[in-house]
């Protein structure tokens, strides 16, 4: 609420001149025709007395409109009805003294024009209040929505995300107990640095939302020599980026569930050594695609790698992947976020 207090003051201000103009525009219309019963010398306190009377309404309405606006989340209605009831009777009660002290003839304090532009002032002071309440309230509950819209999506995500690291984690302990087996300690150390590398992406991976392209690349390089390991080159990538492309932006974690993919629904030996692509098309989306190689029996899977993508895509880009496949090939297309 401050905020809108802080940016409204030349609009408070220039509201309560226009207000006041307003509420004594009666009075200045009629001074042409009180100028037919006074001689000259009257003039001056005509318009002196028109003078008191606007700026009297002017400094009366700021301070209400004032009060509405500061008060307008801390009081309820019937609060702010009995104190704009007060300040405009105390204003009225002033505004006599004022007329009584400095003998201000030209002023009627008991005529009911009077008590009818204190009247709508008092009117209008109220239902200014109540208007600013139920936009703030409005405001409020749209800022609340906008919270927990995104909440939620951030709920949402991180449940996706969080889907990736068992899968990734069970299929490098497989490769490492293959390695402790054949007792083969320069790579089993090796293949514990890139491990712990990868490790360490992938548990950012729940601050993080879109990452550059390079960051993704960068983790294919250290996953390239997992799975140089454990396909003892039987599985390699093929990397084509344009420079300009590595800053472009997806979410975290893309490539991994694809490679992922690719290695359970393949069959990759001597036979079928695998090459996965991945390169920028013309149309600026990321492609990665490999060569099909049937298993003889279907891989067991609970399919959440790549429905799970679609989802974060979905969420973070508000953009949907393609595939395509035929008989040779599988690809996906990721949207780039420039």
């Amino acid at each position: 609420m401050e905020w809108l207090y802080r940016h409204t003051q030349l609009k408070l201000a220039l509201s309560s001149v226009i207000g006041a103009f307003f509420v004594t525009f009666a009075n200045l219309i009629c001074i042409p025709w009180e100028m037919t019963y006074y001689d000259e010398s009257e003039y001056l306190a005509i318009y002196g007395a028109y003078a008191f009377r606007l700026i009297f309404f002017v400094g009366m309405i700021w301070l209400l409109l004032e009060y509405n606006l500061r008060g307008v989340n801390n009081y309820s209605f019937k609060k702010r009805c009995l104190v704009n009831f007060v300040i405009v009777a105390g204003s009225y009660l002033l505004f006599v003294l004022i007329c009584w002290l400095f003998d201000v003839q030209k002023i009627d304090c008991m005529r009911y024009s009077v008590y009818i532009q204190f009247l709508a002032v008092f009117i209008f002071s109220l239902f200014f209040g109540q208007i600013v309440s139920m936009y703030m309230e409005r405001h409020q509950k749209e800022i609340e929505i906008e919270r927990l819209k995104t909440e939620n999506q951030r709920s949402r995500y991180d449940a996706l995300a969080n889907q990736i690291n068992p899968h990734f984690f069970f299929n490098s302990l497989n490769s490492l107990s293959g390695l402790i087996r054949k007792k083969d300690e320069e790579k089993t150390l090796a293949f514990l640095n890139k491990l712990s590398d990868m490790f360490r992406y992938t548990l950012q991976s729940d601050r993080k939302g879109l990452v550059p392209l390079s960051e993704e690349i960068n983790f294919i390089h250290a996953f390239a020599y997992l799975t140089e390991v454990r396909y003892a080159n039987k599985f390699t990538f093929d990397i084509n980026i344009r420079p300009e492309a590595l800053e472009w932006r997806l979410p975290v974690l893309s490539l991994l569930p694809l490679v992922d993919n690719v290695m359970v629904h393949n069959a990759i030996d001597s036979d079928h050594k695998m090459v996965v692509r991945i390169e920028v098309s013309d149309r600026d989306e990321l492609v990665i695609s490999n060569p099909i190689y049937p298993k003889f029996t279907k891989p067991v899977t609970n399919g959440t790698g790549l429905n799970n993508l679609m989802s974060r895509f979905e969420l973070l880009t508000g953009q949907k992947i393609r595939v395509e496949k035929d008989e040779r090939d599988f690809r996906v297309f990721l949207p780039l976020i420039k």
